[in-house]
């Protein structure tokens, strides 16, 4: 069982992190319409799934605004998620509030199916942990797990690893 920790208090984390060249997990995810998404839905495009605790943190909100004004410099071929366990309906109105348009979120509220089948549902607190994932053709190009959920991702080396794939 794989731990991370939120401001030094340990947590632990269900499932298992995929490997790089691993095929990626399947998922179901609710988009802010309420509709399902699934892995399926972003063939053809590096899909950049990014895992965060909620939207509504400041730590959260700083990496989805990052990551939407880095998508203009990136191909069309890029699809950048923001997967959270937020209701859709609250990731709507963050999405509405911060002006972001260029990532997409989906929530995991339902059934945590995505947190438990990418290793990043955390039993302490019923919310996904901080990482990224990079799925391209559907296998795992690139991983990286935030030890401690209070931090930011390594965007220099997400970004690196998403232009070396485009």
């Amino acid at each position: 069982m794989t731990e991370v920790t939120f401001a030094g208090a340990p947590l632990h984390l269900e499932g298992d992190l995929p490997v790089k060249g691993s095929k990626a997990p399947e998922f179901t995810l609710t988009d802010k319409g309420l509709a399902p998404r699934t892995l399926a839905d972003y063939a053809g495009k590096v899909l950049v799934l990014v895992s965060v605790p909620s939207l509504d943190t400041p730590v959260c909100d700083m990496e989805v605004r990052r990551f939407n004004k880095e998508a203009a410099a990136l191909s069309d071929k890029v699809a950048i998620v923001c997967v959270s366990c937020d209701l859709p309906f609250a990731q709507a109105r963050w999405c509405g509030a911060a002006g972001v348009e260029a990532v997409e979120t989906l929530s995991d509220y339902r059934n945590g199916n995505f947190g438990k089948a990418y290793g990043v549902y955390i039993q302490e607190l019923d919310l996904l942990g901080r990482a990224i994932f990079i799925v391209k053709d559907g296998t795992v190009a690139y991983t990286q797990l935030v030890s401690e959920v209070t931090n930011q991702p390594d965007f220099d080396d997400v970004l690196a690893a998403i232009r070396a794939l485009v």
